[in-house]
């Protein structure tokens, strides 16, 4: 079978041919670059017009195939700009139609997955997706492609292309960005982690605010890229040391920065995993991603009627089964002496006078500049160790705090016997009960506003007691805002589907009646704190 794919979710028309043993027969492509300001929608719908029927001709001649030997027609049903959509959609169904051929609509995200793990013969990697429109951590769990990870307004691509524009910069912003940064030095900026999902627009007005007040375009462009990459790395690192994966791969147009690879390629050999990229052509918007996906989807669940080959703008990457993907059971190796490597820290045996007990060192974590390293080190271990304090006058449980030693990044703690809720969780018999308890002790923790900051099921511990233990408070922080805490429940629903999928929701909603029963604020119910989190999950998360 030979598939032609039809991409145009934004700025590029993209065409590719591919066979069906994942030989790319052809890459053709046109990108928009607007005069003014970003990419206007209309604009990038003319775009398409003019250059899909050009650059079908293109990829059918270096195919060196005739028209009529293409067996489907594939394209990009989204995400991405409406109008943009539209006019790939409607050549799509027009060329289906001219060759009477079957044509499928596939997920771009789930395209940028697939073309590089047939590009680089990775298997069941934890992907870094970014782009323009979309920044994602993505790994596959129970049947489709999680999202671990994401930004919580815009994209990681389009900060650089906005911040470009107020600083006067060409358009794309990003290339531009990484060349003026080779000359700059680092300048305090907003760093803004929260759990696994992540915020640019205050690091992108922080940066514009900078480069209006006078400093150096080059020392802007520098610290940017560097607070905003080290955010991105250490979102990945979290959702690796929560899967285990041994395999990490960068996509999506971003990854032509070579400082951004360069930083993950540090952090997966860190965490004794293999880094993949695929080669720059199949890493920004192509064709040929979108012909591969279509080859698999067809193979795995036939072709669309064409009524239902219509957009979806806003297109979740964990809206699409993926019968396709076989789960890898390899997992990270770690040395004998380490007992846990998390994003944060690593967790080695130790002792506190003659009572047994764990040392959490933060170590330098060699993908990020020492003077970003050093005040996120130093910042969150003192807000750890006050944090691991006040919990407890909340009635939350958490590990006794020994010592700690600044210069070091180092806490000395209580051993806690027990199980992670992350191991417990597929033969927990009583899942109602100790969900609902996680809920309650949540709920304690937001009535003396203190937000956890990572609550994931690998940061929950059950003791032989049967109590139940909050661990690792390196991202908390104190504050009052509803939003705060219903982003901290976002993170623990994320690691509940991460681990169990099938029973997650369940949990879930245990968590929830738990929380609300010791949550004192009025008029603030079950429905509401649901709303507010759909709300904050939906916001941004597709920009186009």
């Amino acid at each position: 079978m030979i598939c032609l794919g039809i991409e145009g979710t934004a700025e590029k028309t993209g065409i590719g041919i591919v066979e069906d043993n994942g030989k790319i027969l052809s890459l053709a492509g046109s990108q928009l670059f607007p005069e003014t300001g970003g990419i206007h929608p209309r604009e990038a719908a003319d775009h398409h017009s003019k250059w899909i029927p050009k650059l079908i001709i293109e990829a059918i001649e270096k195919a060196n195939i005739s028209l009529n030997e293409i067996d489907l027609v594939s394209f990009s049903r989204g995400p991405g700009l409406g109008p943009a959509l539209r006019t790939v959609a409607t050549a799509s169904r027009a060329l289906a139609l001219s060759l009477d051929i079957p044509i499928i609509g596939v997920n771009h995200c789930i395209g940028h997955v697939e073309i590089g793990k047939l590009d680089t013969g990775a298997n069941d990697p934890l992907s870094l997706y970014v782009s323009g429109g979309n920044s994602q951590v993505i790994a596959y769990e129970y049947g489709r492609y999680r999202v671990f990870g994401e930004t919580l307004d815009i994209a990681i691509g389009n900060a650089l292309d906005q911040f470009g524009r107020e600083t006067g910069l060409p358009h794309p912003g990003g290339p531009v960005v990484e060349k003026l940064a080779k000359g700059g030095n680092y300048i305090d900026l907003p760093y803004s982690v929260k759990g696994m999902d992540l915020s640019f627009s205050g690091l992108m007005s922080a940066a514009i605010r900078k480069y209006k007040e006078g400093t150096d375009i080059e020392d802007v462009c520098f610290s940017f890229q560097e607070t905003a990459f080290s955010m991105l790395v250490e979102v990945t690192e979290r959702a690796l040391s929560h899967t285990k994966k041994d395999e990490v791969m960068l996509c999506g147009g971003v990854a032509a920065n070579k400082r951004l690879k360069k930083m993950l390629d540090i952090m997966s050999n860190d965490h004794y995993a293999k880094f993949y990229m695929p080669k720059m052509e199949y890493c920004g918007d192509n064709g040929a991603m979108i012909a591969w996906l279509g080859i698999l989807m067809n193979n795995s669940y036939g072709a669309d009627k064409l009524k239902d080959t219509n957009v979806i703008q806003k297109f979740r990457t964990d809206e699409v089964t993926v019968p396709w993907v076989v789960q890898s059971n390899n997992k990270i190796k770690l040395p004998s002496e380490i007992l846990a490597k998390g994003a944060e820290s690593d967790i080695y045996p130790s002792y506190w006078i003659d009572v047994k007990a764990i040392s959490k060192i933060r170590s330098r974590k060699n993908y990020r500049i020492k003077e970003i390293d050093d005040k996120i080190r130093k910042s969150r271990i003192k807000k750890e160790a006050k944090l691991l304090s006040d919990v407890k006058r909340s009635g939350v449980r958490s590990p006794i705090l020994y010592d700690i030693d600044l210069d070091k990044k180092a806490i000395v703690m209580e051993k806690i016997d027990g199980y992670l809720f992350k191991d417990f969780i597929a033969t927990l018999s009583e899942k109602k009960d100790i969900s609902i308890a996680i809920g309650e002790n949540i709920g304690l923790m937001h009535n003396a506003d203190i937000i956890h900051g990572d609550i994931t099921s690998s940061n929950i511990l059950i003791n032989d007691d049967g109590e139940i233990v909050f661990i690792d408070f390196g991202l908390g922080k104190y504050s009052n805002l509803v939003e705060d805490k219903c982003v901290d429940l976002i993170v623990l629903k994320k690691s509940l589907q991460s681990v169990d999928y099938k029973v997650a929701n369940e949990i879930f909603d245990y968590v929830l009646d738990g929380y609300i029963s010791n949550y004192n604020q009025d008029n603030f119910n079950k429905k509401k704190i649901l709303e507010k989190i759909a709300e904050i999950q939906f916001r941004g998360r597709y920009t186009h």
